[in-house]
């Protein structure tokens, strides 16, 4: 595959990776952690000065604020805690009608839903979110069930034991995505116990992510939707 423009933009401090949309269907994402405010807004500048849109995961208000003074079009998505500006080369997946259903087992998991809602949204994902419907009031999930197996994809969310995905994926006939998230007590081990939970699970179909990447899971959902509608 023959590019007009050289595959990387060099600034010193990083290079930015102007073919991965040809490459993966969606421009480099900027990861803020670690990045100063002004190095996220250069990026983030030559991402979209590329004509990509941007997507800026675990950013702070700071962030946002010298990303806006850049892009004036930036959005600040605070719960999921991240920055996002949409442009044309985002590519939408085509021909599917089908939802990604997002599921968390409390309302403290949702900052992470929220990561993995708004990667979705923005990759030309539909979403259904079904939030607080853990294994402590398993009712609640019973209720839900018949509407979050509608989904082409499931995205469960839990920390504390992390037991919700193997109950999630006994009941579906979907792929279903784990995020341990590192909500819990002591003894969870800041997700590290979830995480150990869900690769252990006994239910089939079920894959596992990094603690608290409700980024990944996204991607990853985003991936299994594009190859099923190609």
């Amino acid at each position: 595959m023959k590019h007009k423009k050289p595959s990387y933009e060099d600034l010193g401090f990083a290079k930015v990776d102007h073919h991965r949309h040809t490459r993966k269907g969606f421009p480099e994402v900027i990861y803020c952690e670690g990045k100063t405010n002004a190095q996220i807004a250069v990026i983030a500048k030559k991402i979209a000065l590329n004509k990509h849109a941007v997507l800026a995961t675990r950013a702070t208000p700071a962030n946002f604020k010298a990303v806006k003074k850049v892009l004036k079009n930036a959005k600040y998505h605070k719960e999921a805690r991240i920055i996002t500006i949409k442009q044309g080369s985002v590519l939408r997946v085509q021909g599917s009608e089908k939802k990604v259903s997002i599921v968390t087992a409390g309302t403290a998991d949702i900052p992470v839903a929220e990561e993995a809602a708004v990667t979705a949204e923005f990759l030309g994902l539909k979403i259904e979110r079904f939030y607080d419907v853990g294994v402590a009031g398993v009712h609640r999930l019973i209720k839900n069930i018949d509407q979050i197996n509608k989904a082409k994809v499931i995205i469960v969310v839990a920390g504390m034991e992390g037991a919700l995905p193997s109950v999630v994926g006994g009941l579906v006939d979907k792929p279903v995505i784990a995020v341990p998230t590192s909500v819990g007590y002591g003894a969870s081990f800041k997700g590290l116990s979830a995480l150990l939970t869900m690769m252990n699970t006994c239910a089939p179909g079920v894959a596992v992510v990094n603690i608290d990447n409700g980024f990944g899971a996204a991607v990853m959902a985003y991936s299994i939707v594009r190859i099923s509608t190609k």
